[in-house]
């Protein structure tokens, strides 16, 4: 009888794995004392290399020591402490949740920290650092606990990122709303949000080090049942691993290493993403790196190889006085993004982001009642927004005031509030009718402008114009928005387009351009004169405020034009939105037709952020709600979804600017409140 050889562990083999991690680890070690090196060389004052190996070996002058004590060795150790608690902390959250795309930022742990410090900036109380870092710890670990919950266990990556996109939206816009209505209590905080490891001394370091070395020192201690839980939960069960309470426990501490990041450099992004996605190849070629005993410590080597490399980087290409103003977080950003579009495209798309709707066909009197109620709806909104805000007026005003009879007073009101009242609405039907073509084209309910980064790159392209020409005119902004968005969405759809815009592919590129639209929209900023920066917040919040005649009239006509083709084209949209053999049999060219209505809806999606600013959620709630009531056919679909759209964004402007009277808030932050739990409602509703 045969005897089949059965491999056998020999000490040489043992011992030439172990070498291997021991080489890896080395390297890491090695390339982060590099980076340290070079980067305590680098700074304002003309301290170079010579000058701090005579501070170290205690030979320079007074002047030059203090500078290496109170600034650069802190911000060193400060970028080892924050990239070594992000990338352990990926890799932890990586592990638990079974989904490679979780990280602080994906889990909108960076979104619920910055929240909560931000909340405790407005109430003027003063903490001690640790106690900060308490605060940043409970809103992270809430927000982690949200997105996880939506999303599910081993859930796809999909709808994780979505999970937590969304919550990280509208946890950002209420942070955003605190910055505009309190300026005085947070000046500076936009800046720190983006993330920067400069340091004032060592106090932050010495008293955060503790805290990272700790929670780090938990997770290798329970690397070993983390390990289980990759066989699956029943698998950790039959050995005795409980499953929940390591589950927790792992996601309690990577929150508090995030935490502890947030509290002494602010929220930096994608180190905890990245990182642990740099290890995963290194650990098919060594074996031990697969045991999270080894790979939390060495995912935590790589993010401080990224955080002190990204300081590097930004301070070689640019000056030294520029470097200062930059925060080190916009590069791991603009980094990070281009890391989560190389991913998707890799990755295999094998979940589904939500359930399609569900195929009805109401009646034609109940489409008609549907839409008398929405147009009695919107002339009530319409009305409301022009007769109340700062001051309140009658509708005799009005009808004078269209005569040209009224009053000083009354036509000084009306000539501002009319403008924005027509701004909301035409806005608010751009982006319904936009998100309704993204949806039928690509055939993915969880599609908008906003999430495709479409929206991302028209307020880039604005932005950029706005900082750097303030006088630029209404069509300059428009013809700006819409260059930012073409390029935006032959990015995100030319990506997706491989395999049929298939959900998580096109919903993680997406996520990814928007990421870095937003990364490179902080730098503009950043960068820009305090008063432009201002400027460019107020209009990035989605306010019509300032809006006049003029700066309608893009988007007036890109709205006509649009509502015509596609009320024309009706039929090939039904289509289109069926599936990828039908309209072929039909004699229709899919290409061709799937180009044009993405076409009109970047221009929709680029006027209406030229009109009103950035504005989200609107093109996914008003599609959705009008399939909801009245079907999937366009010719009912696409009225109903613009009156939806404009009454929403009316509405929203409304209570922007009168709810919390004299100050204002944008359509833009009130939309993010309303559509965030609509958002979650659908990827409840899809989980079940």
């Amino acid at each position: 009888m045969a005897v089949t050889a059965t491999p056998t562990v020999t000490p040489e083999r043992t011992a030439a794995t172990s070498s291997g991690a021991v080489a890896v680890t080395a390297g890491l070690v090695l390339l982060v004392a590099v980076l340290a090196v070079v980067d305590i060389t680098q700074g304002t004052a003309s301290v170079g290399a010579s000058q701090v190996w005579k501070a170290l070996t205690g030979q320079a002058e007074a002047g030059d020591s203090s500078v290496l004590v109170a600034s650069r060795l802190p911000r060193m150790v400060a970028g080892i402490l924050v990239g070594l608690a992000l990338g352990a902390a990926g890799a932890a959250l990586q592990a638990v949740s079974r989904n490679v795309l979780a990280s602080p930022d994906t889990l909108a742990v960076n979104a619920g920290s910055y929240l909560a410090l931000g909340i405790l900036t407005v109430t003027g109380a003063t903490l001690p650092l640790l106690a900060s870092s308490t605060v940043a710890f409970v809103g992270g670990l809430a927000a982690a606990a949200v997105v996880l919950t939506l999303a599910g266990r081993g859930a796809g990556g999909v709808r994780l990122v979505l999970a937590g996109s969304a919550l990280a939206l509208g946890l950002n816009a209420v942070t955003e709303a605190l910055l505009l209505l309190f300026p005085e209590s947070t000046d500076g905080l936009y800046q720190w949000a983006q993330g920067s490891i400069s340091q004032n001394g060592f106090d932050g370091v010495v008293r955060m080090a503790p805290v990272v070395l700790a929670a780090l020192g938990g997770l290798v201690l329970l690397a070993r049942r983390v390990d289980a839980l990759g066989l699956g939960d029943d698998a950790a069960r039959g050995l005795g691993v409980p499953v929940r309470g390591t589950r927790v426990t792992a996601v309690v501490l990577a929150s508090l290493l995030s935490a502890a990041a947030v509290t002494l450099a602010g929220p930096i992004g994608f180190v905890g993403l990245c990182a642990p996605a740099l290890v995963r190849p290194l650990a098919r070629r060594v074996r031990p790196l697969v045991r999270h005993r080894t790979r939390i410590p060495v995912a935590g080597l790589v993010g401080a190889a990224l955080v002190l490399g990204s300081d590097v980087l930004l301070r070689a290409v640019t000056s030294a006085e520029t470097a200062v103003t930059v925060p080190t977080g916009i590069i791991t950003s603009a980094v990070g993004a281009v890391f989560l579009v190389v991913m998707a495209v890799r990755m295999r798309d094998s979940d589904a982001a939500a359930a399609p709707d569900r195929l009805r066909i109401p009646s034609r009197t109940a489409f008609t009642v549907t839409v008398v109620v929405l147009v009695a709806a919107l002339i009530g909104a319409t009305i409301g927004a022009v007769l109340i805000g700062d001051s309140t007026l009658l509708l005799g005003d009005v009808v004078n005031w269209a005569r040209g009879q009224a009053g000083q007073a009354v036509t000084f009101v009306l000539d501002t509030r009319v403008p924005r009242v027509l701004a909301a609405l035409c806005a608010g039907a751009a982006l319904a009718l936009s998100g309704t073509l993204v949806q039928s084209v690509t055939r993915n309910p969880l599609a908008e402008p906003g999430v495709l980064g479409v929206s991302g790159g028209a307020a880039l392209g604005a932005v950029l114009l706005v900082t750097s020409a303030p006088g630029a005119g209404s069509w300059s902004i428009a013809a700006a928005a819409f260059a930012g968005a073409a390029v935006s969405a032959a990015v995100v759809f030319g990506l997706a387009a491989k395999g049929g815009f298939r959900q998580s592919r096109l919903v993680l590129v997406g996520v990814g351009v928007a990421a870095g639209t937003t990364a490179l929209i902080s730098l503009l900023i950043v960068l820009t004169d305090r008063f432009s920066a201002t400027k460019a917040l107020i209009w990035l919040s989605g306010s019509t405020y300032g809006r006049t005649a003029p700066d309608l009239l893009p988007v007036a006509v890109a709205l006509v034009v649009a509502t015509v083709v596609t009320v024309v084209r009706r039929r090939e949209l039904d289509l289109v939105s069926l599936d990828e053999d039908t309209p072929r049999l039909l004699g229709l060219d899919l290409g061709r037709g799937r180009l044009g209505f993405l076409v009109l809806s970047v221009l929709l999606s680029a006027t209406a952020v030229a009109a009103a600013g950035t504005i989200g959620f609107v093109g996914l709630v008003a599609p959705h709600a009008a399939r909801a009531l009245v079907g999937r056919r366009h010719v009912r679909v696409v009225p109903v979804a613009m009156l939806l759209g404009a009454t929403l964004v009316c509405v929203s402007d409304l209570l922007g600017r009168t709810v919390i009277a004299p100050a204002q808030l944008g359509a833009g932050l009130m939309t993010a409140v309303v559509g965030t739990p609509y958002f979650v409602y659908l990827l409840v509703r899809s989980r079940r």
